[in-house]
């Protein structure tokens, strides 16, 4: 059996950055990150849009927006010195109309208070900006920025172990025990006993969190997003990332166009339910997984809440004219001969028994474990202040011990 001090469940972003983080802040540890897939980045950290976040979104003092902030400085440094390719190219936010007009001054708003660098442009000016978007007012993000999320997971995990720590893939905990004031996580890779361990589990994070006896009282239901790219000679119908104004009751963005690293730009995301955790095509199906959604309450009572706009994303989903449709509120130059299927991504989303969708990044602490059981976007932005923290609050642990 293998001995180490810290065991992180996960190797994504999150579980990457706070093994990266322990060992800056104390090299001598030994430090372990355990992996069920066979590399590192393969769900979350690896099917997003690569969006550096600025912040301007999040309510003022929440983890989000302080951890955000704090983590895209941390981020751009982290790209600077490891030759990770990125670029701060800008967003724009948009209204379409009057009527989107006060959620924008909101938003507005909420980017002051977080000291996000931010301009409120009118229709001329934003057509300088993005001569194809169409809009009454919008809101210029500056500091806004694109990376591969994916290649800093993979310097991140070079980096732990170049420290003397272990990525061990093809290790997915199915067992924490405590013996004699020490964790073992028992994995197909072998046997780890640890002092203290951290789920980073992501879309697993739920199920792992009740491995350690822990009830989570939240439950992770996984929501696809799906997407679509913009062929060649559609280009250039988009410069940077044009966003539109969110639904302040629901946590996600709604349907826009991100220029990604390598050029390419992505349209979407749509938001249905998946029907598995890990179910990226829109056919798969985890039986057992879509049982676990179905017959959860807080879910049930959240679709309930939010039926409408549920069926608007479900018929985005079957119906590429509605996708189109949605995508032609911000760009209307672009047609659906325009669009082609992008991989999709899962997004882990965290709701409470009473239908509530978790808003902000949710951290459970025992004795033995820390656990991270909500920690959507922006989390691949902020991970280097979300590890940061938790290494913190580990390192104090172990000391008292």
């Amino acid at each position: 059996m293998e001995n180490a001090d810290v065991a992180v469940v996960g190797a994504g972003i999150v579980g990457l950055a706070t093994a990266y983080q322990l060992q800056q802040v104390e090299p001598t540890l030994r430090v372990l990150v355990l992996e069920k897939e066979a590399a590192v980045a393969q769900h979350q950290s690896g099917r997003n849009s690569g969006v550096l976040h600025s912040g301007i979104y999040y309510r003022p003092g929440s983890l989000k927006a302080d951890n955000c902030r704090e983590g895209r400085e941390a981020m751009v440094a982290f790209c600077e010195a490891e030759g990770v390719p990125y670029e701060i190219c800008g967003k724009v936010i948009v209204a379409v109309n009057e009527s989107e007009l006060p959620r924008l001054e909101n938003i507005f708003d909420r980017g002051q208070a977080n000291e996000v660098r931010c301009e409120m442009l009118d229709a001329i000016q934003l057509a300088e900006i993005e001569p194809h978007t169409a809009g009454v007012r919008a809101i210029h993000v500056p500091d806004v920025g694109i990376v591969d999320f994916s290649r800093v997971c993979e310097k991140f995990a070079e980096k732990i172990e170049a420290a003397g720590g272990r990525v061990v893939t093809r290790a997915e905990v199915h067992r924490l025990s405590v013996r004699r004031n020490r964790v073992v996580a028992s994995t197909p890779a072998g046997s780890f006993e640890v002092r203290q361990v951290v789920n980073c589990a992501g879309l697993q994070s739920d199920r792992v969190a009740k491995l350690t006896g822990e009830d989570p009282r939240v439950k992770i239901v996984p929501f696809r997003g799906e997407y679509y790219e913009l062929t060649d000679r559609a280009r250039h119908l988009c410069r940077n990332l044009v966003y539109p104004v969110p639904n302040a009751e629901f946590p996600f963005l709604g349907v826009h166009f991100t220029r990604r690293i390598d050029g390419s730009v992505e349209c979407g995301p749509n938001a249905v339910l998946a029907f598995g955790r890990e179910a990226y095509r829109k056919l798969a199906v985890n039986t057992a997984d879509l049982a676990e959604s179905l017959t959860y309450g807080g879910f049930l009572k959240m679709a309930t809440r939010h039926l409408r706009m549920g069926a608007g994303e479900m018929w985005r989903s079957l119906n590429k004219n509605a996708f189109v449709a949605a995508l032609q509120r911000l760009v209307p130059q672009v047609r659906a001969t325009d669009l082609v299927p992008a991989p999709a991504g899962i997004r882990a989303q965290a709701i409470e028994p009473d239908g509530t969708l978790v808003d902000d990044f949710l951290i459970h602490e025992t004795r033995h474990v820390i656990n991270v059981l909500n920690a959507p976007s922006p989390a691949a932005t902020a991970s280097l202040s979300i590890g940061k923290s938790v290494a913190d609050s580990l390192l104090d642990r172990l000391r008292r011990e």
